[in-house]
């Protein structure tokens, strides 16, 4: 699967000048360094901080959160015109979480149906926020909603946003300062693990497989790629979700990148989620 760490985006792929904290020129390594010269890549040497002691970043980021619930087939039992008022009820609780919070909270939320496309979920809430604790409060909206009695949830991941350390900057990508969440009829999203064996290579090695994934996944332009990481606060280390309206491009650039000398290093990259955008009122009718 797709190394999340090369925050990746082939349809908008125009990093800036070179500049970055290790402040080493990158050794050329694989088969792009012909294609990408002066593309702007730079080596951290010092990826743990430990010698330059790098001063924490308190710098404010946003958090995400996919939420993935699953419905209670004793919902559909119900009479149609309880229902009907019980999926009203869940709405309206859902979209108050965005509607009139100020802006410097940041609340972004987009919501997907996976009905007919996974059997153990039936829709996910990719919410994002500059503090952890509103999803707190986005998810106690809906735990006082009768529905909630009715769903279950499989799973629910927990990520953060910052700079990847493989690539300086790439426009619009999702690169730490801004997310452009749900631009595509589709999200593809995997929890994903490293090998420890990934963290023992040196800065040099990682940057060289880096290359080569990047430089495999250019030709893939209506693919956007999200990373976010997780290290501290949930198991998985990224989460990956990746924006397009074309699933056959993305099967395609899976595949090509199995190819690739990083995949060797995946420890985890399951389970994969192929989430379809829709509104609320849309998922409901998907739902019963």
């Amino acid at each position: 699967m797709s190394n999340p760490e090369e925050q990746h985006s082939a349809s908008q792929a125009t990093p800036a000048p070179q500049g970055s904290a290790g402040g080493q020129p990158m050794q050329p390594s694989g088969p792009a360094v012909a294609a990408r010269k002066g593309r702007g890549r730079m080596v951290d040497l010092d990826p743990s901080g430990q010698v330059g002691q790098k001063e924490p970043d308190r710098a404010n980021r946003q958090y995400l959160n996919y939420a993935f619930y699953k419905l209670d087939p004793a919902f559909r039992r119900l009479p149609q015109a309880e229902r009907e008022e019980i999926k009203a009820e869940f709405q309206a609780a859902v979209q108050g979480w965005t509607e009139g919070a100020p802006a410097e909270k940041g609340l972004i939320q987009r919501t997907y149906s996976l009905v007919g496309v996974r059997g153990d979920v039936d829709f996910m809430l990719w919410r994002i926020a500059f503090d952890p604790a509103e999803f707190q409060g986005a998810q106690a909206r809906l735990n006082r909603t009768r529905l909630m009695g009715y769903l279950t949830q499989p799973y629910n991941y927990l990520s953060m946003q910052k700079r990847s350390q493989y690539v300086v900057r790439i426009e619009g990508s999702g690169h730490g300062l801004e997310m452009l969440p749900g631009k595509g009829k589709y999200l593809f999203i995997y929890p994903f693990i490293k090998t420890r064996a990934w963290y023992d290579l040196t800065p040099y090695s990682r940057q060289g497989m880096m290359d080569e994934h990047i430089y495999a996944s250019e030709p893939f332009k209506g693919v956007r790629i999200n990373t976010s990481y997780s290290y501290g606060i949930d198991d998985q280390e990224f989460v990956v979700a990746f924006d397009s309206d074309y699933p056959q491009e993305f099967v395609d650039l899976v595949h090509r990148l199995r190819y690739t000398e990083a995949s060797n290093y995946t420890l985890q990259d399951t389970p994969m989620f192929t989430c379809i955008r829709k509104d609320v009122a849309d998922i409901l009718n998907d739902l019963a």
